[in-house]
């Protein structure tokens, strides 16, 4: 006889049992965090302050740096506070918070990146025909679209996750609460719901991989055709930071939920949710501040004036249509 015996939250094993073991990861999430933090808010702040930088690029990259700082946030302070308070519960509710700002954040992030992939076509494709195709109006638009997308991906995953029922385990071999490992601890016949999750990520997935690699395509062979060593440079530094990112999230996330059920263990399970959870969020300003010298030079001058700094600055960018 199946235990009929509804769950009411869920227990979140982490990285460790001995409350010994459970401090060094709280540690390094915590490092992790406020680097991650720290990078983002100072590169909104950078593009914030420096009007020079008011660009739909920089516009698309303030979008993300927001996307990444809520997205560390959703997994990794609920983890280093069960770790320091030797704790592994999560609420019923609290587990479908967790998966539906996941999914919204990682479905915002691959859109937003797709659309900066399409804005680095318009600049160095179509330079002359730049700002009649990138008018703040079409991105303010993409930028909803994405906002909007993620949030409807986000509400019928977790419906439909939150749909099944979880009677015999509440077990999640997890730091977080991952659909994956939901669908393995659920009492209902998963088969179909994973099939549909599968191909939904495949597709989705597939159609901005496609998107952004066509792009490219265009970009590179472009690029190829400038004469002057300095613009190839320069059409070259605006490309890769992006790029990297891209890789960085996509293939980690990909790894993470369309990999073979030969490649999965509780370990790899959790190495591979840090990789596309926390990862991305730490390296993307990183990556930007490393190989775009226009933003190494607006957060110079942040830093320089970091006392005079208003946080509340994005109210005062002009957005010029």
């Amino acid at each position: 006889m199946v235990n009929k015996t509804f769950v009411a939250e869920f227990v979140l094993l982490g990285f460790a049992s001995l409350r010994e073991l459970q401090i060094l990861p709280a540690v390094v999430f915590l490092f992790i965090y406020l680097v991650a933090l720290m990078g983002n808010f100072l590169l909104i702040a950078a593009v914030a302050h420096n009007r020079h930088l008011h660009s739909p690029m920089y516009f698309f990259l303030v979008n993300l740096s927001i996307v990444d700082a809520c997205y560390i946030s959703t997994t990794v302070p609920k983890s280093i506070v069960n770790s320091l308070m030797d704790s592994k519960q999560i609420s019923f509710s609290g587990c479908i918070t967790q998966v539906f700002l996941v999914i919204m954040f990682a479905s915002a992030e691959l859109f937003l990146l797709t659309a900066m992939a399409y804005d680095r076509y318009a600049a160095i494709c179509h330079p002359l025909q730049y700002q009649l195709i990138m008018k703040w109006n079409v991105c303010f638009q993409m930028a909803g679209a994405s906002w909007i997308t993620s949030v409807t991906i986000a509400v019928v995953y977790t419906v439909d996750t939150f749909s099944l029922h979880f009677c015999q385990s509440n077990v999640i071999e997890q730091y977080f609460c991952d659909v994956p490992q939901l669908l393995k601890i659920s009492c209902t016949d998963t088969v179909t719901f994973q099939s549909l999750i599968f191909a939904s990520t495949l597709s989705l997935g597939s159609f901005c991989f496609t998107i952004i690699f066509v792009s490219y395509v265009y970009i590179f062979s472009a690029v190829f055709k400038i004469q002057s060593v300095q613009g190839r440079q320069k059409a070259f530094s605006t490309c890769t930071p992006h790029l990297t990112v891209f890789c960085l999230f996509f293939f980690t996330a990909s790894f993470s939920y369309i990999r073979p059920k030969a490649l999965s263990s509780p370990m790899v399970d959790l190495l591979a949710a840090v990789l596309y959870t926390a990862l991305p969020p730490v390296m993307n300003p990183v990556i930007y501040s490393l190989r775009n010298k226009d933003i190494q030079l607006a957060l110079g001058r942040s830093l320089t004036n970091f006392p005079c700094i208003s946080w509340m600055g994005l109210e005062e960018m002009d957005w010029k249509r």
